[in-house]
């Protein structure tokens, strides 16, 4: 008899977490589709436009949103925890009445976590809960209090980096022995080679350039405003380079100020929400990450399997991890006026960048969904 899984990802932003909770729930029914039967909880109509995407991968969907949660605040910390707290008070109930009803022997919590784990403390079930947790969250009294509450009944707790891991387990809140790296399935090799040979129409004008890549949601943890600052300066003496931003988000204005104010008109260019980065990435050379904070990423691993060169922030846990602790790519110190600027020029002098680029690509094997699958399917039932 197969074994149930259910996902838990609500959200209203199209964040990164959501693609590592469809790929994680694809991969399980790809392979493992002899032994897993998987659904995804709609909660917040976060699955909508992927309907017929999980349908034709056989990924089952229940669905108990509320229509009036797409007029809850999405941007600022403060609107965003009053939408968490309502999304929590009115999916309480109808989630109690699914694991009890459906009786699921995974349940695997990726955002609005606190939810499904008071409820695993409330409820007598023989449902193993899981939790994941990306990006080192801070430990304030409230939450070291929660998670040392729910840490006996929680079967597993997963991170998408080892330094991440390794914090979880210095921290002494969850039993060693069930904090795991599950790395992010991310690459879709098919959907890869399909993706990339895509053409893009009228990007003629960029041709002739050298082009660096950035991408991510236009918000503050991706720092694209110190990105654009440090690409200015290189550009006095670089003037053959071109920027582009892929993405949108709430610090759209603010950035297109200073692109003006900068006079950067003719080399900063802001492209909005892309579905398909491998037809933008293919025409460029590198890929910088200036994010504050970061997993490793699916536009880091995306880009290196395009052949992207990588510069990125040294921030916590997962870029540095990727790049070898800089032996590969170059790192920067995170925020600090002048790193960035430096570091492109140090790539613009380098000599061998295909080899520095193959060895980067090389990073990017155990992203790919079989290989999650494999290390999902050993944390699960072992």
């Amino acid at each position: 008899m197969k074994k149930k899984i259910f996902y838990w990802s609500p959200c209203l932003n199209p964040v990164g977490t959501v693609k590592s909770t469809l790929n994680s729930a694809v991969s399980a029914v790809q392979y493992g589709s002899n032994f897993f039967d998987v659904t995804l909880i709609n909660a917040c109509g976060e699955w909508d436009e992927y309907l017929d995407y999980f349908k034709e991968n056989h990924v089952k969907i229940i669905n108990f949103k509320y229509k009036f949660f797409k007029y809850l605040p999405k941007h600022g910390y403060v609107q965003s925890r009053f939408s968490y707290i309502i999304i929590f008070l009115f999916c309480f109930f109808p989630l109690i009445k699914l694991i009890k009803s459906n009786k699921p022997e995974f349940f695997i919590a990726h955002l609005i976590t606190s939810l499904p784990l008071t409820i695993m403390n409330l409820l007598k079930t023989d449902t193993k809960f899981i939790l994941r947790i990306s990006g080192m969250p801070k430990l304030n009294l409230i939450r070291k209090l929660f998670w040392k509450i729910v840490s006996k009944k929680l079967y597993r707790v997963t991170s998408p980096s080892i330094e991440l891991m390794n914090k979880l387990i210095k921290i002494n809140l969850f039993d060693q022995n069930k904090v795991h790296f599950l790395p992010d399935a991310i690459i879709d090799v098919k959907k890869f080679i399909s993706k990339k040979n895509v053409e893009i129409k009228n990007f003629e004008r960029f041709d002739k350039k050298r082009l660096i890549f950035a991408a991510g949601r236009l918000t503050k943890q991706k720092n694209f405003s110190y990105l654009i600052d440090e690409f200015s300066t290189f550009l006095k003496n670089n003037n053959e380079f071109i920027l582009l931003i892929l993405g949108d988000g709430e610090e759209r204005n603010k950035l297109e100020k200073k692109i003006i104010e900068k006079k950067l008109q003719k080399n900063v260019y802001l492209i909005g929400h892309v579905e398909n980065v491998f037809k933008y990435f293919k025409k460029g050379e590198v890929f910088v990450l200036s994010s504050l904070w970061e997993e490793v990423g699916f536009v880091m691993v995306e880009a290196a399997l395009t052949n992207l060169f990588i510069i990125s922030s040294n921030c916590p846990n997962g870029p540095t991890e990727f790049l070898l602790k800089g032996k590969q790519g170059i790192l920067f110190e995170n925020n600090k006026k002048g790193e960035l600027s430096n570091s492109l020029i140090k790539y613009s002098n380098l000599k061998d960048i295909n080899k520095h680029k193959l060895e980067i690509k090389k990073n990017t094997k155990q992203y790919t969904k079989f290989r999650h699958f494999l290390k999902l399917n050993n944390i699960l039932t072992n």
